[in-house]
């Protein structure tokens, strides 16, 4: 058994969803797995990650606007806004969903579904930079 793992720096252009499958099996690659699993995990309270369809962007338009009514930015009711009206509306969203993946690696590559990806959800508006960190653990490849 073996342990990688990486640290990603991502930026973004504000609320959102940005797809990481490709950039997850790349990093796979890279580090010669071959079978185990790969834990993703974003260090923040405003964003979150997301297994979510991959095939269709209405799936993701869908999302957003379903959590823009759910948690309104700027709800009078909210106590937090240090750093404007999409402050605890971030905080909440993120809390609703996760900030940690866990995904079984089969033959090199995560075993996603056929319509599954991996996404960053960014919860705030503005763009920022957010870190995901990668670990493997499990069986490489023969050098």
């Amino acid at each position: 058994m073996k342990q990688y793992s990486g640290e990603w720096q991502m930026n973004n252009g504000g609320r959102g969803l940005y797809e990481l499958t490709q950039k997850l099996q790349e990093w796979l690659r890279e580090a010669s797995a071959k079978e185990g699993w790969v834990n993703l995990f974003v260090p923040h309270t405003s964003a979150s990650l997301l297994l979510q369809e991959n095939a269709d962007p209405d799936v993701q338009r869908d999302i957003l606007d379903y959590f823009a009514r759910l948690v309104p930015d700027g709800d009078a009711g909210f106590r937090h806004c240090n750093e404007g009206p999409d402050d605890m509306s971030a905080h909440l969203r993120s809390a609703l969903t996760q900030n940690s993946l866990i995904i079984p690696v089969r033959e090199g590559r995560a075993a996603l579904g056929v319509w599954q990806g991996v996404f960053l959800f960014e919860h705030r508006l503005r763009p920022v930079s957010r870190r995901v960190l990668v670990s493997f653990q499990g069986v490489v490849e023969a050098v």
